[in-house]
């Protein structure tokens, strides 16, 4: 029996809550560990709880090889790639700017949804609904689109970078993992995705032990690594079977927005005075998708 809207719809506002609380532990994590280290403990946490998961339900791995070069593909793209530069990037760039660049990911999935999904037609609606969007966050962060040296330029193009990859990987599971239980599917991407990191991590950044692990860099291994990675990714990929890639992806419109109205407040920060201006923005570009019901707009093509 097929899930109610509702559900979805509810699922989807859960996943953008969760995704926009990541930016601030990413942050404040990154004060005491290494960008790679950082990413690898989160993800090696993620493996050891999805694997208890996947015994204690049963649930099945994948099997064919059709699957396994899929999730191969996928896992270097979401974990070694997305991840890495994400938060490689944040070391030099403001976390407002970093929200910006990685809202393309709406961008490269309405233009790769059109090459592998022949079913999500590129429409009108659509591409009007992203460029909103992304004004509205840029809107929002207008004081922080700064760019003050080449670090900070090469932190720009690495996550542009880990946009596409995570763009990419949501598509191409949409096309061809049909079948793949969300748990196991996040578990094998970790497999064939963490290793890559790891290497990195301990030729640049050393062993592991050698870090500043304070109980502040635990508690946001821990944050991430349960709700941020394991609860996210697997409703994020049984609601990527159940809708339209791109109303999935419109999540990275979303996230920033409520990433500035939690810091201001849960941490007390201050809230920018043109965030009403760029929230409206945004929601009117996630209603233009996400929460419209039937689509009547013009394909490009006939």
């Amino acid at each position: 029996m097929p899930e109610s809207r509702g559900l979805i719809v509810f699922v989807w506002v859960v996943l953008a809550v969760i995704w926009s609380t990541t930016w601030i532990f990413i942050k404040i994590g990154l004060e005491d560990l290494p960008p790679l280290a950082f990413a690898s403990s989160r993800f090696i946490v993620s493996g050891i709880v999805l694997f208890a998961l996947i015994r204690f339900y049963s649930i099945p791995l994948p099997r064919t090889r059709e699957h396994w070069r899929l999730i191969a593909i996928t896992g270097v793209l979401q974990f070694s790639v997305n991840y890495s530069l994400v938060f490689w990037g944040e070391q030099y760039i403001t976390s407002g700017l970093a929200a910006v660049l990685q809202a393309m990911i709406t961008v490269f999935g309405l233009v790769l949804a059109r090459i592998f999904l022949p079913s999500e037609k590129l429409t009108f609606q659509k591409a009007i609904a992203v460029v909103i969007g992304i004004i509205g966050v840029g809107v929002i962060f207008r004081d922080q689109l700064r760019v003050e040296n080449w670090m900070a330029f090469a932190g720009c193009a690495a996550i542009v970078v880990g946009a596409y990859a995570a763009a990419q990987g949501s598509i191409l599971v949409k096309a061809r993992g049909a079948g793949i239980h969300p748990a196991s599917l996040v578990f094998s991407q970790m497999i064939c995705g963490l290793p890559p990191v790891l290497i990195y991590s301990f030729a640049v950044e050393g062993s592991p032990m050698s870090h500043n692990w304070t109980w502040r860099a635990v508690i946001c291994v821990l944050y991430l690594s349960i709700l941020g990675t394991v609860t996210a990714f697997w409703l994020y990929y049984w609601m990527l079977s159940r809708i339209e890639s791109t109303k999935a992806m419109m999540i990275s419109l979303v996230t920033p927005l409520l990433a500035v109205v939690i810091g201001w407040a849960v941490l007390g920060e201050t809230l920018p005075p043109q965030t009403g201006i760029g929230g409206l923005l945004i929601v009117a570009a996630v209603g233009l998708i996400v929460f419209r019901r039937k689509e009547k707009s013009f394909t490009t093509e006939e």
